[in-house]
């Protein structure tokens, strides 16, 4: 049988900034696992930490979501080159995506990436999200879509990327599968939470095989200002602290 990885805190070895951000990487990553949008070892959730280095916080390569600690995330610079070279290594595919999107866009703190089932299923669509359901207008008020260009590993692709995003903070990659933008994890995460579930009721919607009715587009229009009303931006920040107390209740050693 395996034994549990056993990684050495890192709490004392780093600022009290990084050590919560480091907390709420973890966090989203365990999320993520326990609503079952990971896919094994892959996919990715940056994090930049402030500060003139433009540094960032990503999944050490080889572990599970579920496994993720504060100190098992590696540190590395927009290079994608560990800043501590004992740290485990990274999949290099997944920051070339969400260093194209750091180098652009200030606002964007935290990037995560999903690959889950309903995600790609409506990204194979030919027409995307559909205005089906109260969840889809949120994305919908500020949406980009990137066509698939194979694994994503060519430099080039970055400029097309960081073209067709913009300053959306919710982006469907073509055949490939879900992203989202904030200022802060709690931000990122409830955009994908959001996101998610808009694509979940869309593929039981178009399963039922009855007509569908799409929201009209007086509504549509007028959905970007609702939202801010509605959500005060997205609203994570007021969720995230409730999160956090669930993992806590059920899975606390993201906090390692």
């Amino acid at each position: 049988m395996s034994e549990p990885l056993s990684i050495p805190s890192k709490k004392e070895q780093v600022s009290a900034e990084e050590w919560q951000l480091r907390v709420d990487l973890a966090a989203a990553y365990r999320l993520i696992a326990l609503y079952g949008w990971d896919d094994l070892i892959f996919t990715h959730i940056s994090l930049r930490i402030p500060g003139d280095e433009h540094h960032f916080l990503i999944n050490p390569y080889g572990m599970m979501f579920e496994e993720i600690t504060a100190s098992s995330l590696v540190r590395i610079d927009q290079e994608g080159n560990k800043v501590n070279p004992d740290d485990f290594d990274i999949n290099p595919a997944g920051f070339t995506i969400h260093s194209a999107i750091h180098a652009i866009r200030e606002d964007a703190a935290c990037v995560m990436h999903t690959h889950t089932t309903a995600g790609v299923a409506v990204s194979a669509q030919k027409e995307g999200l559909l205005p089906l359901s109260q969840q889809s207008l949120f994305p919908l008020s500020g949406l980009a879509y990137h066509d698939y260009e194979g694994v994503a590993l060519r430099e080039d692709e970055k400029a097309r990327l960081q073209a067709d995003l913009g300053n959306a903070r919710f982006m469907i990659l073509r055949n490939h599968g879900l992203l989202t933008t904030g200022p802060s994890v709690a931000e990122a995460f409830l955009g994908m939470y959001i996101l998610q579930r808009a694509c979940e009721v869309q593929i039981q919607a178009m399963s039922g095989g009855q007509p569908l009715v799409q929201i009209p587009d007086s509504i549509l229009s007028s959905i970007r200002e609702q939202a801010k009303q509605v959500t005060k931006g997205m609203g994570g920040n007021l969720a995230w602290p409730g999160l956090l107390r669930k993992l806590d209740r059920i899975d606390p050693g993201f906090r390692d």
